[in-house]
């Protein structure tokens, strides 16, 4: 914990590759961040020069060719989108910091959080393609949403990785800057995200998850979440502050 920022540190090396056994573990951490009223953002970062290469190698190796160990696959898979789903619909601001590369699930995971800044040299990308696979932890669908139709072919049909400075011109991530500056650039912003009532971020993550999935009304939602707030004394507070100029 950093103040009212909770940091999840990606630690399995090499590579934080994905198995069962990191997906039950950052189910855990949903859970605790969850319950904690105080923390307003979820911070995501990798102990590893890599954020996160995707899926684990030597687990794939040994399954894949038989229909038992398909089924394990696809059921890691689902378990992958329903963590990845949790991760989104989180009433927190969740920031991934990538300071390294980002494949595969690895990619998945960072394009579930509401925010990202990468390391303008990373490697990022869904290249599942080229295995004759393709990304089913979300891939296809979330980066449709987050950078368009276009820009989703491209890189998904060209299995094409790309910098982390060429992620945040197709809009895959919201800002980019140099390896050595991304572990405090992170820091600062989750920081200030931080210094905004808990409350308050999720009202807003609420209406724009309307907004950007359907689903409801968002203006109703623009309603009932003011209402909320209005009458929340951290709003008062700062509402009467700003009034009478303080």
């Amino acid at each position: 914990m950093e103040g009212s920022v909770a940091v999840a540190t990606l630690c399995r090396p090499p590579v934080n590759a994905i198995n069962e056994a990191w997906v039950d573990r950052l189910n855990e951490v949903l859970d605790e961040v969850g319950q904690a009223g105080q923390i307003g953002v979820l911070r995501i970062r990798s102990s590893e020069r890599v954020f996160c290469a995707g899926a684990d190698l030597a687990l794939m190796r040994s399954i894949f060719d038989s229909a038992a160990g398909r089924e394990r696959m696809i059921a890691l898979t689902r378990r992958m989108q329903e963590v990845f789903a949790r991760l989104e619909a989180l009433p927190k601001v969740t920031l991934a910091e990538i300071g390294g590369a980002a494949m595969g699930g690895g990619f998945e995971l960072a394009l579930a959080c509401d925010l990202r800044i990468v390391s303008d040299s990373a490697r990022i990308g869904l290249p599942e393609a080229r295995l004759g696979l393709l990304p089913a932890a979300g891939g296809t669908q979330r980066m449709t949403r987050i950078c368009g139709e276009a820009a989703a072919r491209r890189l998904i049909l060209g299995a094409e990785l790309v910098t982390g400075a060429e992620a945040a011109g197709l809009g895959l991530a919201q800002w980019s800057a140099p390896a050595a500056e991304i572990g405090a650039r992170a820091q600062a912003l989750a920081a200030r995200l931080a210094e905004l009532p808990p409350q308050t971020l999720a009202a807003n993550k609420h209406c724009i998850n309307v907004a950007a999935r359907g689903g409801g009304d968002g203006f109703e939602a623009e309603l009932a979440g003011s209402a909320m707030l209005l009458a929340a004394p951290e709003t008062q507070r700062r509402v009467t502050a700003f009034l009478e100029g303080k």
